[in-house]
C-alpha cells in the first residue's frame, strides 16, 4: 500500500528542487489517495503557479507549509487569495504574504529575525540575547538564509537542542537541501549543552 506521507515528502523535495512536473504528479497521487484532503488540493495549484513563476510559487509554498501548522484554514484561504491576486498584481500578492507572515508572528508570540538581531547587537552577544527570550518567545524565520544563519549561531553557542528543533520544524521545506544537511552534520559533531532545557 502506498504511504501518503512518503509520497508527500518526495513531492516536497521535487518541488523545492524546482522539478514541478514530477512534484505535481506526486501531489496528484497523494490527492488520489485522500481526495477530500483540502491541503493536498492546494499543492498542485501551487505547482502550477511555480511552473509559470518559480519565485512566486516557491514563496507561496514556503508560507503555506509554515502557516498550515499554525492555522490550516487560514493557510488554505491564503492560497486562494494568492491565486486571486495572481493576475500580475505583484503588490497585492506581496501584501497577502506579508499579512500572513505577520499573523504567524503574532499567533506564535514570536519576534522577527531582524528584531532579534537588533537585540543581539544591544546585548553584545548572541548567547545573552537568546537567553533573554528562549523561554518566552520564538524567533520567526522568513528566509532560508536567515534560518541557516540562526541555526549556525545556535550551534556555535551550544543551543543544540533548540537547533535540532528548528531544523526539524523546517525539514519539510528543506528535506533535501545540502546546506541544511551540513547543519545536521555540524550538530552531530558537537556535544549538546546538558544544561539547556
Amino acid at each position: 500500500m502506498i504511504n501518503v506521507n512518503e509520497v508527500l515528502e518526495s513531492a516536497h523535495g521535487h518541488f523545492i528542487n524546482k522539478e514541478y512536473d514530477i512534484a505535481i504528479f506526486l501531489y496528484s497521487q497523494a490527492l488520489s489517495i485522500k481526495p477530500n484532503n483540502i491541503e493536498y488540493k492546494m499543492y498542485p495549484i501551487i505547482c502550477d503557479i511555480a511552473s509559470e513563476n518559480s519565485d512566486k510559487g516557491q514563496a507561496l509554498f514556503d508560507y503555506f507549509v509554515i502557516q498550515k501548522e499554525v492555522n490550516p484554514d487560514g493557510a488554505v484561504q491564503f492560497v486562494k487569495d494568492a491565486i486571486g491576486a495572481y493576475d500580475g498584481n505583484n503588490e497585492l500578492i506581496m501584501k497577502i504574504m506579508h499579512d500572513i507572515s505577520s499573523q504567524s508572528i503574532e499567533s506564535l508570540d514570536a519576534i522577527e529575525y531582524g528584531d532579534f538581531l537588533n537585540l543581539v547587537q544591544s546585548r553584545g552577544s548572541f548567547r545573552e540575547a537568546y537567553e533573554d527570550i528562549m523561554f518566552s518567545t520564538k524567533v520567526a524565520i522568513k528566509t532560508k538564509i536567515d534560518l541557516i544563519n540562526f541555526i549556525e549561531q545556535l550551534i556555535d553557542n551550544d543551543f543544540g537542542k533548540t537547533a535540532y528543533s528548528y531544523l526539524d520544524n523546517f525539514q519539510t521545506l528543506f528535506a533535501y537541501d545540502d546546506e541544511i544537511l551540513k547543519l545536521y552534520e555540524k550538530l552531530g559533531g558537537k556535544t549538546i549543552d546538558n544544561n539547556q532545557k
